[in-house]
């Protein structure tokens, strides 16, 4: 596994659940991908609102990275976390670029019993963010 500072800023927000500490680290293009809708999501802000509702749903909770495989611009992540008794098993994609800003982020998720329930809430949190 490569170094990447990229990823240790990550994995450090994360740890401490920092999500406003997340835009500095994301491109001004950085495109979304979410388990939760059907198109990407282009631009810092929408990326910004979806990350900040994934860390306020996986708050305080089991969230844990289990497997990392990271190379010079990329990594996927694969996190473990139980929300509402269920058995979440997801992986965060991610690419960045030379100055090491996330340019694309995809999140896929399973069971499909995981999914629907993520749905509720990622949508009420970006609905009372709103």
């Amino acid at each position: 596994m490569e170094p990447s500072p990229t990823i240790d800023q990550w994995r450090e927000l994360v740890a401490n659940q920092d999500a406003a500490g997340v835009e500095p680290l994301l491109a001004e293009d950085v495109v979304f991908h979410s388990p939760i809708v059907d198109t990407e999501q282009t631009g810092r802000d929408v990326t910004q609102q979806y990350l900040s509702a994934a860390f306020t749903v996986f708050g305080q909770t089991s969230f844990r990275y289990v497997r990392e495989v990271v190379g010079a611009r990329d990594a996927v992540l694969e996190f473990l976390v139980e929300i509402d008794g269920i058995s979440v098993n997801g992986v965060d994609m991610i690419r960045w670029n030379d100055e090491g800003k996330i340019i694309e982020f995809k999140v896929m998720l399973r069971p499909m019993k995981a999914l629907k329930v993520m749905h509720q809430k990622v949508a009420a949190s970006l609905q009372g963010a709103s």
